[in-house]
C-alpha cells in the first residue's frame, strides 16, 4: 500500500501576546507560515481584550479550516483550544476536562479527512496542578481506549514538567515513548510542556521544535512539529 506524509504541529500562542507584552496576531501568522503544517492544534486562542477574533484572523490569513473549542468564556468571547487543518474536519466533539473548581479545561476530539485517509486528532491544554493533570489524562485515555478506529494524534500543552510523573508514564504506556524536545519558555526553552503522540507509533517519522527568531518573539511557547506517515485510503 502506498503512503503519504503530512506535517502536524501543536502551538500555545499565549493569546497572540509575545514576550514583549504586545498583542500581535500577525506574528503568529508568520510563524504558522514558516511551519506550513497540514494540521495545527492551538492553545490559548480567544477574543482579545480589544475585541479582535484571533481565530478568525488566523483562519483568514492561512486559508485553513478552523474549529474552536473554547474551555471558558470571558467578556470578549470564548478562550481555549482550536484546530486548524488544510484537510476537511468531518467530525468534532468537545471533551470537558475541568477538574473540580479549577480553571476550565477541555479537549477537541476531531476526525480529519486527509484525502481519503481518516485521522483522529485530540487537541488539548491540561491544568497546572498534578492531581488535575492526572484526572485529565485518565479522561483522555478513557476516550482513546473506548474507540480508536483511525490513526490517532494527541497534541497540546500538557503542562507536565514531572518527567517521571504518572500522566507521562500513562501516556507513554498507551502511545509508546515519543521524543519530547523543550518548548517553554520561548526565549530559552527549558521544559518539554508541548507534546505530540501518535498511534500507531510507527507512523511518526520525525519530531522537532520550530525554534526560529519569529517563534521566539510571537509567544511564550515554541511550536512542536512532526511528520506523520499515513497509509492511503484503500
Amino acid at each position: 500500500m502506498a503512503s503519504s506524509t503530512i506535517t502536524v504541529a501543536t502551538y500555545n500562542i499565549h493569546d497572540a501576546v509575545g514576550g514583549d507584552g504586545k498583542f500581535a496576531p500577525e506574528r503568529i501568522v508568520a510563524v504558522l507560515a514558516e511551519i506550513d503544517a497540514d494540521i495545527i492544534a492551538l492553545q490559548e486562542v480567544g477574543a482579545n481584550h480589544d475585541g479582535v477574533d484571533t481565530l478568525a484572523r488566523l483562519r483568514d490569513a492561512t486559508g485553513l479550516h478552523a474549529v474552536a473549542g473554547p474551555a471558558r468564556w470571558r467578556a470578549a468571547g470564548g478562550h481555549g483550544n482550536c484546530l486548524l487543518s488544510r484537510h476537511p474536519i468531518v467530525e468534532c466533539t468537545h471533551l470537558d476536562l475541568t477538574f473540580q473548581r479549577r480553571e476550565a479545561r477541555s479537549a477537541l476530539d476531531a476526525v480529519v479527512d486527509c484525502e481519503g485517509t481518516l485521522l483522529r486528532v485530540l487537541a488539548t491544554h491540561l491544568g497546572l496542578r498534578p492531581a488535575e493533570r492526572r484526572a485529565q489524562v485518565r479522561s483522555l485515555l478513557k476516550a482513546l481506549e473506548a474507540e480508536t478506529p483511525h490513526p490517532t494524534l494527541l497534541m497540546g500543552d500538557l503542562n507536565e514538567w514531572f518527567l517521571w510523573g504518572r500522566p507521562l508514564r500513562w501516556l507513554h504506556a498507551h502511545f509508546e515513548a515519543t521524543p519530547s524536545p523543550r518548548s517553554f519558555p520561548s526565549r530559552v526553552p527549558l521544559l518539554a510542556l508541548d507534546r505530540i503522540w501518535v498511534e500507531p507509533r510507527a507512523l511518526l517519522q520525525r519530531l522537532w521544535v520550530h525554534l526560529t527568531p519569529a517563534a521566539r518573539a510571537a509567544s511564550d511557547h515554541i511550536p512542536v512539529v512532526a511528520d506523520i506517515r499515513l497509509p492511503d485510503a484503500t
